[in-house]
This record gives C-alpha cells, structure tokens and sequence, in this order.
C-alpha cells in the first residue's frame, strides 16, 4: 500500500475516534465507529497475504454485527434519536452487548486472540490501543446506569487471565492480556468516569514499549525470548516491561491498579475486587513463565539479534519510566 493511502487512512482512523468523543447523538457515535472500522480495514490488509485477508474478514463481520445491533437500537427507539441518554433497561443493556461485541469483552471475544494472531505487531498495537477509545466512551455513557456491569468485569478478568495460560503464542498472551485490562478499565467506568482514561493511557504506554521491542526482535512466540540480545538493559527491559504490565508494584502498570483498588475499597465492592486482584495473581503467573527463560539461560549472541538491537538511551530510558514514575506520582499527590 503506498504511503499516501496509508496517511489517509490513518488520517481517517482518527476522525472516525474524534467524531465519536465530540458526537452528541447516537446516530453520531455510530458514523464516528463506521469510519474507524473501514479505515482500519485497509490498514490492516497491508501485506495482501491469506491470513491479513482473513482477518480482515472477521474485523468486518464482528464490527458489522456491533454496528447493526447498535443502529437497530437507535432507529427502533425513538427516545434514543431525539435524546441522548438512555433510559429504557433493556435497551441500555442491549447497547453495552453491541460495544462489548466491538472490544472483544467476554462472552463476544473469540475473535479478537485469533484476530490479533494473524496479524503483524504495529497493526495489533492499533487494535489494542487505538481502536478501543470510541467503543470504551460509549461504554462509559452506559455502565453507570447498567446492573449487568460487575458481571462484565468479572468475566473480562477471570476469562482474560485463565486464556493466557496454554498459548505459547507471544500475540495471543498479549491479546488475553488486554481482554483482563479492559475488565480493570469497566470497573473505573462503574466507579469513576474519567479514571479510565487514565488506565489506557498507562497501558497504551507500556504495551507500546513492549511490542517495539517485539517488533525490533521480530519475537511471535515465548521459545523465541531466548534468542535476545546478550546485553543486561534490554533483558532487564523486558523483565521490567512484563511485571509493569501485570501490575507488580513497584513498577508503572500498578500505579492505574492501585487507583482501581483505592476507589473500589471506598464504594465497598469487595467481591469483585477480590476475583480482580486474584486474576491479576494469575496473568502475573504466566508472565513470569515468559520471562523465566531470559532469567535462567544465558542465551547465546546470535548475529541477526545483534544487529539490530535497542539504543542502551532507549533501553534506559524505557526501564526508568517504568521504574520512577510511581515514585515521582506517589510523593507528588
């Protein structure tokens, strides 16, 4: 794809998310969330090869499904199309299934390991990161309001954290990954409305750092960590960058854990917390599992790793944004 469709498309990708933060009507949202998926569509089809073709296939069907179940809301009710706010109980709840069909939230999230499987690391760092803005503001306008939301974010942890178990898959580990965040990230919504951006700023950043290391190492698969680079900094990066993303103090990724955890214990929601922080203990488990091999062997230095390995200022300055950040924000408040 020549890069001028490329900047288009991109160009679009972020109208479609703009549109849906600055959109007062339903009929709004939904245009913002039909121009994020047709851009990203060609975005995701930039190596024209059988698998981006079929996973350009599910991203179209899935999405589509949101979307109709979402127009047939709005176009059925016609509260919905004068008024902004939903005050009909199924309908509300009917919403909130149609994004979570757009995220991958759990019962709706087979597609999305599978999706991100076949496809390369900056396309999966977009579906990850990006393109969970619009549908996660939508979610935001209705779970405040919905019963079924401790049911969302205890099936988001619990599904998310026992799916990463068996892959040996590193995309499909990163992918149930997000599915467990995105739990954390309703749990704001239900408590604090604007804590969960917060949340995906924070986990947008770490998971950035690690795919650029994956991509840099073109690293698919856990028996690939082995072949990294000799040098320390980037083994203890990747070290570092794994425990943050499971929120082991003291590292960045626990400082949005910590806030979840702090405002849960104020509003008393203690069972859901619980099967949260147990989660957690899980997907720490197979992070660890992951790292284990760079910590036991000392791999050997193989020359197509070598050549193409991190700038140490990067890799220090990655390890210290992971490491200083929740000091400098603990003493500051």
């Amino acid at each position: 794809m020549p890069n001028v469709s490329k900047l288009l498309f991109i160009m679009t990708l972020i109208t479609g998310t703009i549109l849906v933060l600055s959109s007062e009507t339903w009929f709004g949202m939904w245009m913002g969330l039909e121009m994020n998926m047709l851009s990203f569509i060609p975005i995701m089809f930039k190596n024209k090869s059988m698998k981006s073709a079929e996973s350009c296939m599910i991203y179209f069907l899935v999405q589509s499904i949101g979307s109709i179940l979402m127009l047939m809301l709005v176009l059925t009710n016609s509260s919905l199309m004068m008024l902004p706010y939903v005050a009909d109980e199924l309908v509300n709840t009917m919403l909130v299934f149609s994004m979570a069909i757009k995220l991958g939230i759990p019962p709706f999230h087979f597609w999305f390991p599978e999706i991100i499987k076949k496809m390369e690391w900056a396309e999966s760092l977009i579906l990850m990161t990006w393109q969970k803005i619009a549908p996660l503001t939508i979610l935001s306008y209705l779970l405040s309001e919905s019963k079924i939301t401790p049911i969302l974010i205890m099936t988001s942890v619990i599904i998310g954290a026992l799916g990463g178990l068996n892959q040996t898959s590193i995309q499909k580990i990163m992918a149930f990954s997000s599915i467990n965040h995105m739990g954390w990230m309703i749990a704001c919504m239900m408590l604090n409305n604007t804590l969960w951006i917060t949340y995906l700023l924070i986990y947008s950043i770490i998971v950035i750092m690690m795919i650029y290391i994956f991509n840099k190492y073109s690293t698919f698969y856990i028996n690939q960590l082995t072949l990294f680079s000799s040098n320390f900094s980037e083994k203890m990066l990747i070290i570092i960058l794994f425990l943050s993303l499971g929120g082991l103090p003291p590292f960045l990724g626990f400082l949005p854990k910590w806030m979840v955890i702090q405002t849960m214990i104020t509003s008393n929601t203690f069972p859901t917390l619980i099967i949260m922080i147990l989660s957690s203990l899980i997907t720490l488990f197979y992070y660890l599992r992951l790292i284990s091999s760079s910590l036991m062997i000392n791999s050997p230095s193989w020359k197509w790793t070598t050549l193409s390995s991190i700038q140490p200022k990067w890799s220090t300055f990655m390890i210290l944004l992971n490491l200083t950040l929740p000091m400098i924000l603990t003493f500051s408040l």
